[in-house]
């Protein structure tokens, strides 16, 4: 049995809530199953290996929130670790290792970057060297740990402007899709105006449970009239996804044949073809499978999800040879595998379904931002630069559906029973804060050529929807100030 601790302090800044969704990753960045836990003193995490690895925890930094940190690579001793040095550490040594690939390249780096980076060294260099006097080290730890994510910020602005710069270079307008779920219900005149003017693209959701919620009959009202007018403002339609491996995804009656997976493999094909003959020639792009990594429906395994998604994608080929069929993976970074539930990690999944031969035009990247449970730690703009470049490797188009909470309070019209974490952003989530968060890294995604769409889960807080105040409408159907912001991008870089 392996064993780390870690020393905090002060120790009102740890909770046990916090140091139970801590995790311990190896160099591929995929977590191992461990349990971690906090004893007033210690942060303790123990796992069935005893490697080197890179531990993870969300930690309230100033300015930042609450943000999914970690640190360098580290290995078991008996001496428990100083938290507040090891995460200053290992996100200045991310900072560094980035930049050096970047300047490889050719990226300019500004001379503000390099002064704020020595900074954050020369802190890091008296926290480390203070450690028998935790009060002083914790304090230069805390101000070289700002100065560290100071940088990454000043690092990936930097990389965004000047990538983005290159690509306008070749083509002055972008073709990234940029679109929302249009959800369940018709457009209103007025959010559908707001909604032309912003994004280039849409999600016709075609959910399984809404389509046949009884058995045999089909109520495809709705979705005739979404798919008719993106037609006929031409914007791409995306589709899906046709198989949404939750408890909102299956209609109720085929729990009547729960443990019996040859007829589910059966019901899924015929509502597959269904919807797929139906909007053939319509619908540019299928969103064959989603959640298939993560969901728990019908006590199905993880290689029985993998056998649905395969049939789902064969059918989608097979009706309609000429459309794109991608895959949606939720929570990429993985931090649920720590229960120890799952064999395959999110990009193993992909990676099998991609070496099937089986037609995958593109991946999609579920991110259901400072949700807990069943959402993604925030993270700053370096790790969402790492994950996209990490997923790139696939050599296949990436997709990412993002959202973003407005909102602590309850949302009486959220299907989930989830909330977003207090403290996750600076002044809490807010409208305010989702606007800021949009323009610090829509441009970051946009810059990377292996991105080929940007979506957002959820349009509008106005109609049921999954996560609460996840939508870029509000509640009374007013757009919030993110949706002005997307409007600029989507004018000033796509087509």
């Amino acid at each position: 049995m392996g064993l780390m601790r870690f020393v905090v302090n002060p120790t009102s800044r740890m909770t046990q809530e916090r140091a139970v969704r801590a995790y311990l990753s190896g160099h591929d960045r995929v977590p191992w199953t461990s349990r971690s836990s906090w004893n007033g003193e210690l942060v303790v995490i123990e796992r069935p290996v005893d490697d080197s690895g890179n531990f993870h925890i969300p930690w309230e930094v100033e300015g930042y929130g609450e943000l999914m940190l970690g640190t360098a690579t580290l290995r078991e001793r008996p001496k428990p670790y100083n938290l507040h040095v090891e995460l200053a550490r290992g996100k200045l040594n991310q900072v560094r290792n980035q930049i050096a690939e970047w300047q490889a390249i050719g990226l300019a780096v500004p001379d503000r970057l390099a002064h704020r980076l020595k900074e954050g060294l020369e802190l890091f260099a008296s926290a480390a060297t203070t450690q028998n006097d935790l009060d002083i080290s914790s304090k230069h730890a805390e101000q070289a740990l700002i100065a560290a994510l100071d940088s990454a910020n000043l690092l990936t602005a930097c990389y965004a402007d000047q990538a983005l710069a290159a690509r306008h270079r070749q083509d002055p307008q972008l073709t990234t899709l940029l679109g929302a779920n249009l959800g369940h219900t018709l457009l209103d005149d007025f959010t559908a105006r707001q909604y032309l003017m912003t994004f280039n693209s849409a999600i016709v959701p075609l959910n399984w449970r809404e389509v046949e919620a009884n058995e045999g009959n089909y109520d495809w009202s709705v979705y005739d009239k979404q798919v008719e007018w993106c037609q006929k403002n031409r914007l791409v339609a995306c589709g899906g996804p046709l198989l949404l491996l939750d408890q909102r995804g299956f209609p109720d009656w085929l729990c009547l044949w729960e443990g019996d997976f040859p007829s589910l493999m059966s019901f899924v094909s015929d509502y597959v073809e269904t919807c797929v003959t139906r909007y053939q020639g319509k619908i540019q792009i299928w969103e064959c499978a989603a959640r298939a990594n993560v969901g728990s429906v019908l006590s199905l395994t993880e290689e029985q999800r993998l056998r649905l998604t395969v049939r789902a994608l064969e059918t989608t080929r097979q009706v309609d040879p000429d459309a794109q069929c991608l895959i949606s993976i939720d929570q990429p970074w993985a931090e649920y595998m720590v229960k120890g539930e799952w064999d395959l990690s999110p990009i193993h999944f992909a990676d099998a379904l991609a070496r099937a031969d089986l037609g995958l035009a593109g991946v999609n990247l579920e991110i259901n931002l400072g949700y807990y449970p069943g959402g993604t730690p925030a993270r700053d703009q370096l790790e969402f630069s790492r994950l996209v470049d990490l997923w790139s490797y696939l050599g296949l188009p990436l997709y990412l559906t993002l959202t973003f909470p407005t909102s602590e309070n309850p949302d009486p019209k959220a299907l989930r029973q989830t909330s977003p974490k207090a403290g996750g952003m600076p002044g809490g989530w807010s409208t305010a804060a989702q606007r800021t968060w949009i323009e610090r890294f829509i441009p970051l995604i946009l810059s990377k050529r292996a991105v080929y769409g940007i979506m957002f889960n959820q349009l509008s807080d106005a109609q049921p929807h999954d996560f609460p105040h996840g939508g870029l409408f509000g509640a009374e159907g007013r757009p919030k100030p993110a949706l002005a912001t997307l409007a600029a991008l989507r004018k000033y870089h796509l087509k």
